[in-house]
């Protein structure tokens, strides 16, 4: 149920039987929920945390316009806010991109985890700063990045973290974003970011078709980001 969870754990640190235990432990219950759903609401108390199992979701925030922003998107064995354990509330939205299975974690297991196994706590720990990490690059990227680098850089870290828990194959992945959930991503209006898909289509550096992703010329698309996965923290660490 959790395998994808455990294989982004396990690329990263070693956990023993009885950690993983633990972390099986921690799930109450698995709930379904459609595409295109509100599953978190900045502001609302939150006594739960929730980990994707399979699906996509973002977390985004809105200006009173309407705009949006999404600020990270969440692949299968991400815990999109587990940082609303210790924050109780999120200043941002959680939503569903794909129908999607996410296992509930009451914050009174999480509580419990963190006061008897103290290496697991530096894990979830590591995970919740490596998110920032994943933001920090965002930031970059809608700051300094031009729209055809920003695109091509989330591209390559798609397929990245989809590879670490086994939903990529070497050079593809399915990738259900509308056009206007990729400009949301980007900080583009749907147009720039349907022309500048289409430039890196001209250049044959991907093909999307069917909601599948392919990387063409992977080391041309790395270029063009400026690509480096350090960010990623990716290879075994000691915690």
């Amino acid at each position: 149920m959790i395998a994808a969870h455990l294989k982004k754990l396990r690329k990263r640190v070693e956990i023993s039987p009885d950690e993983e235990r633990v972390i099986r432990g921690l799930i109450a219950e698995v709930r379904h929920v459609g595409a295109d759903e509100l599953v978190v609401r900045e502001g609302v108390e939150l006594s739960e945390s929730l980990l994707l199992i399979e699906g996509w979701m973002a977390r985004s925030k809105d200006l009173p316009g309407g705009e949006r922003q999404v600020t990270q998107l969440h692949l299968p064995g991400d815990f999109p806010d587990l940082h609303g354990f210790t924050l109780k509330h999120l200043d941002d939205d959680v939503l569903s991109v794909t129908e999607c299975r996410i296992a509930v974690v009451p914050h009174e297991r999480l509580r419990k985890m963190t006061e008897e196994h103290p290496r697991l706590t530096r894990i979830y720990w590591f995970l919740t700063t490596m998110d920032a990490a994943i933001e920090r690059e965002l930031a970059l990227s809608l700051g300094q990045r031009s729209a055809i680098s920003r695109m091509a850089h989330l591209f390559c870290e798609l397929l990245i973290r989809l590879d670490v828990v086994g939903e990529a194959g070497e050079n593809d992945y399915e990738f259900p974003l509308t056009q206007r959930e990729l400009s949301e991503c980007l900080g583009l209006t749907v147009v720039h970011a349907n022309r500048t898909l289409q430039e890196l289509r001209r250049r044959g550096l991907i093909e999307l078709e069917n909601r599948r992703l392919t990387i063409r010329d992977r080391r041309g698309l790395e270029g063009i980001a400026e690509f480096d996965p350090t960010y990623l923290y990716l290879g075994p660490h000691q915690l």
